[in-house]
């Protein structure tokens, strides 16, 4: 009684008997979820992580990520790795529900937050018996960024001077627990909504919890530990989403002190976050591997888009929040923001142990593929209509030797691309049309689009469909912001 009369204290009437139902059916869910043999999934995404920073790939010499390179060596390390939009919440959207997140109109940032009544991969988990967890950044939740929704539920925010904090009742329809998510430690980087604590108790959802003292990683990777260990006998579906190496920048001498030696301040803050990133994914591991877990658990790992550059990759102060993040994207051609090679392809490895063999995998798979393989897994029955991702355990066990993809599609404010098989084409609104082979030394550095114009014309049909038939219909905006990108990269036109 102590504990319901201060639920009702802190929530109000109403909110009292939402949040006393939902721990009524979270508690009756979990006495009835026992391990049954089902397959456990766990999807751990990083933030603004370009592609030349994996050190499985080769690319960068100054990188230390040896238990990320100990899983690409022992899994499935994919070349041509791609996410559904080089921007953070748009690209979130799609890895959440499975679905290219132009279907539901969470086109860019501007855009947030992920329609309430949009069904999410957790969601669809849960209902098959699954707890859910899901640690980290959201960053899917009602913002002073998303105007129309703005407009539309809350007009009074659009008289406030900027940034501004929304009225938590008006966000939580919109956060991981009403998401789909049975356990959560939703939060970024100081503050955390949660409804457990890092030794593995019930708390009532509340954003009670600030970090004070303990780098976010760290913190983030102890949270996503303490589900493991609270969840272990039963089958689980986990979501870790660490917020780095995206600004902003904290200095933590354990990690910067491994990468000594002349370089930008923000590299060594680059190298060292993914450092920190990489000891978690190996205290990870390990927990599985003490549990008995790891031969019934498989393991995606992939950043949400590719480096943020700024063209000049300034080493500015770390007291200046935006601009270059340290990370590096390699051979690849351009950055965040772009639907170049660059903002769109980012590190991805599949690992399972004795279930996936060790493997170079080279065909175009994609961040939706995570939560079509944990669907399949789970015993979930979608369709086309329902989910955009493909199975790919058939492909990369080898019983299915053909492309995951007929094609993968973009479009982000001024820009649209399609992939199918060695050919990706971008078109701007503009016009403009870049063609390129992918699977030529050259790739995004020299544009084909004169030798073959039969083959860009193909492309650019199938594209303008597919753009028809999104929710926002042709492009999202006028092509302008990435204008000094493309100019730079590509030339002017």
């Amino acid at each position: 009684m102590r504990v319901l009369g201060s639920l009702f204290i802190f929530f109000g009437f109403s909110g009292f008997l939402v949040v006393a139902l939902w721990l009524a059916i979270d508690n009756e869910q979990s006495t009835n979820k026992v391990r049954d043999g089902r397959s456990n999934i766990v999807i751990i995404v990083t933030d603004d992580h370009g592609y030349g920073d994996l050190g499985a790939y080769g690319y960068s010499d100054d990188i230390r990520t040896p238990n990320l390179d100990w899983l690409a060596t022992n899994g499935a390390l994919m070349t041509h790795g791609y996410v559904t939009a080089p921007q953070c919440v748009p690209s979130r959207a799609g890895i959440v529900t499975g679905r290219y997140q132009t279907r539901f109109g969470v086109d860019s940032n501007e855009f947030v937050p992920i329609p309430a009544n949009e069904v999410t991969v957790a969601e669809r988990m849960r209902n098959a018996g699954y707890v859910t967890g899901f640690v980290g950044k959201w960053h899917l939740e009602p913002s002073h960024e998303g105007i129309e929704w703005l407009q539309e539920y809350w007009p009074e925010g659009m008289k406030r001077k900027r940034p501004f904090t929304i009225p938590e009742a008006l966000r939580r329809p919109y956060k991981p627990l009403s998401k789909g998510f049975t356990d959560f430690y939703d939060g970024s980087w100081k503050r955390y909504f949660r409804n457990y604590d890092l030794d593995g108790h019930d708390v009532w959802p509340a954003r009670g919890f600030v970090l004070k003292s303990q780098f976010r990683i760290d913190h983030q990777t102890e949270a996503a530990i303490a589900f493991l260990e609270r969840r272990k006998d039963e089958p689980f579906f986990l979501q870790l989403s660490y917020f780095a190496p995206h600004v902003p920048m904290e200095y933590t001498k354990k990690y910067f002190d491994r990468f000594p030696g002349d370089m930008p301040e923000r590299r060594r803050w680059g190298l060292a976050s993914i450092s920190a990133i990489d000891d978690g994914v190996g205290e990870i591991v390990q927990t599985l591997e003490k549990h008995g877990l790891a031969d019934n658990t498989i393991i995606f790992f992939f950043g949400d888009n590719g480096a943020p550059l700024q063209i000049e990759r300034r080493d500015d102060p770390f007291s200046v929040k935006g601009g270059w993040d340290g990370s590096d994207n390699g051979p690849l051609v351009g950055e965040k923001g772009m639907l170049s090679e660059g903002g769109i392809r980012v590190p991805y490895i599949v690992y399972w142990k004795n279930r996936i063999a060790p493997q170079v995998y080279e065909n175009p798979v994609i961040s939706l593929d995570a939560g079509a393989t944990a669907l399949t897994l789970a015993g979930v029955k979608t369709s086309s209509s329902e989910i955009d991702g493909v199975n790919l355990l058939p492909y990369l066990t080898k019983d299915e030797m053909s492309e995951p993809h007929d094609a993968l599609y973009w479009r982000f404010w001024g820009q649209s691309a399609i992939r199918m098989g060695k050919w990706k084409l971008i078109v701007l609104e503009t016009g403009r049309k870049l063609l390129f082979d992918m699977t030529s030394d050259a790739h995004e550095n020299q544009n084909l689009v004169d030798q073959h114009p039969e083959i860009a014309n193909q492309l650019e049909s199938r594209l303008a469909d597919w753009r028809e038939g999104q929710r926002r219909q042709g492009f999202t905006a006028r092509y302008g912001r990435e204008a000094p990108w493309f100019d730079y990269y590509f030339g002017e036109e």
